[in-house]
């Protein structure tokens, strides 16, 4: 990468950003979904400020044993204190302990970025969790484990001491709240989950903002589906409907690209043309105020299907987008992002279309 590193420098010459470090990932066979998901995470700034600061804190006590945490804050660390602005960094450590710690990533077959962005966040929040635990209450036994798509852990009788929130849940964590009307006696019951990103169901020739107009819609439910109403003790017609209670600082959504086919017996790719704008008004929440989000990283997979392909990368950074193929890193247009939208034709050759995307709070940055 040393003549692809000399050329970003060149490109953006006196416009380097101070301080700043733009590293390619070996690939080691088949780890370009676990590159592409690290560069996304790594130019997501709050979080690697909030990494880098817990590995400043916890990096003096050596007898600390692996972790996918550590391993990650090591490599974070490694990147940000790199002597050259550009270069290639083999994250050799943190794909031996990833390996160690889920089978699903052992074998050389093809990786799902989702699957695995998911399985990290959840990780390490379980770690953060588990030392925080040991921190703040020693002697307190807890059973209760953490969900990125689950129920809120309820309240139990008296006062329940909420549990310290993590990075990762100051960074990605939101709340759906899930309103059932009883048609019948009109109550309304809620209950609220969190996220750490939203899957959302895709058309062709379709936009995010539909998308998500799709995912808040109201489903009756009846027949065989009724609501079973607690004020009227019986099944019931009801209206159904997901809202967002409480909007994440850094919204990530991943389009449901991989659908099973009956007929076929496995999954297909939907190359279908999704629009993603490069600010997103997020509606359809609690309190109905459109609140503003601005892209900063694109993950793209490349290929027909699920199982066989390549993932890469587009990252905003100080104001320029950058294109990361696992070891190389290339200047890029802001209008790249559009040739990723899919494609309007069922058989395309074009293959190469956005998958997950990273959005911050322009509320957060200001």
């Amino acid at each position: 990468m040393g003549a692809a590193g000399s050329r970003l420098e060149k490109a953006l010459g006196e416009q380097f950003p101070e301080g700043e470090r733009y590293f390619g990932l070996e690939n080691f066979g088949n780890t370009c979904y676990c590159n592409s998901v690290l560069q996304a995470l790594y130019f997501c700034v709050p979080f690697r400020e909030q990494l880098l600061e817990y590995y400043a804190n916890n990096k003096s006590t050596g007898d600390v044993e692996d972790n996918m945490l550590t391993c990650l804050a090591d490599l974070f660390s490694q990147i940000s204190n790199q002597k050259k602005k550009t270069g290639v960094i083999a994250p050799k450590r943190f794909i031996q302990r990833l390996k160690k710690q889920n089978e699903i990533f052992r074998s050389y077959m093809h990786q799902d970025a989702h699957e695995f962005l998911n399985f990290l966040l959840n990780e390490l929040v379980d770690i953060l969790e588990k030392e925080s635990k040991v921190v703040t209450e020693p002697c307190e036994n807890s059973s209760v484990k953490k969900n990125s798509n689950g129920p809120i852990n309820g309240q139990l009788n008296g006062t329940k001491k909420e549990p310290v929130p993590t990075l990762v849940h100051k960074c990605f964590q939101g709340i759906l709240t899930n309103e059932t009307r009883c048609l019948r006696c009109e109550t309304v019951t809620d209950r609220d989950e969190t996220f750490f990103d939203l899957s959302l169901d895709i058309e062709q020739n379709s936009s995010i903002t539909s998308c998500l107009k799709n995912f808040s819609s109201t489903e009756t439910l009846n027949a065989e589906d009724k609501f079973f109403c607690d004020k009227c003790c019986s099944l019931q017609e009801a209206q159904k409907r997901m809202k967002i209670k409480k909007p994440p600082n850094i919204l990530v959504i991943h389009l449901k690209r991989f659908k099973y086919i009956e007929q076929l017996g496995r999954y297909k790719k939907l190359s279908y043309r999704v629009v993603f704008p490069l600010e997103l008004k997020l509606i359809n929440t609690v309190d109905n105020s459109d609140l503003e989000y601005s892209l900063f990283a694109v993950l793209v997979h490349v290929g027909c299907g699920p199982n066989h392909g390549h993932y890469i990368s587009l990252v905003k950074s100080h104001n320029h987008w950058l294109f990361f193929d696992d070891e190389n890193v290339e200047m890029t247009d802001e209008s790249m992002v559009q040739t990723f939208f899919g494609s309007t034709q069922e058989f395309s050759g074009n293959t190469d279309n956005g998958y997950i995307l990273f959005y911050e709070s322009l509320a957060e940055k200001s």
